[in-house]
């Protein structure tokens, strides 16, 4: 997924407050080691292995920071 799709995808789901917050997830499991995020995701190893205990709050904090990092300008 590009980044710019996935910015999209993070924006729709902070916004939507109701509901099961879906996993970011696109299975491009790979961490790039410059940036320390998933390739697929932008999330870090600690936002994927605690996803399955944070709530919905938590995980939607997640997402926003996937919005600010997948509209960071590349290198």
């Amino acid at each position: 997924m590009a980044a710019g799709e996935l910015a999209r995808l993070a924006r729709v789901v902070v916004a939507n407050a109701a509901g099961d917050v879906p996993s970011p997830c696109v299975s491009v499991c790979r961490m790039d080691a410059g940036s320390g995020l998933c390739v697929g995701c932008c999330r870090t190893i600690q936002e994927i292995a605690g996803w399955s205990q944070m709530d919905d709050a938590a995980r939607r904090d997640v997402w926003r920071k996937i919005v600010q990092r997948a509209e960071e300008p590349q290198p």
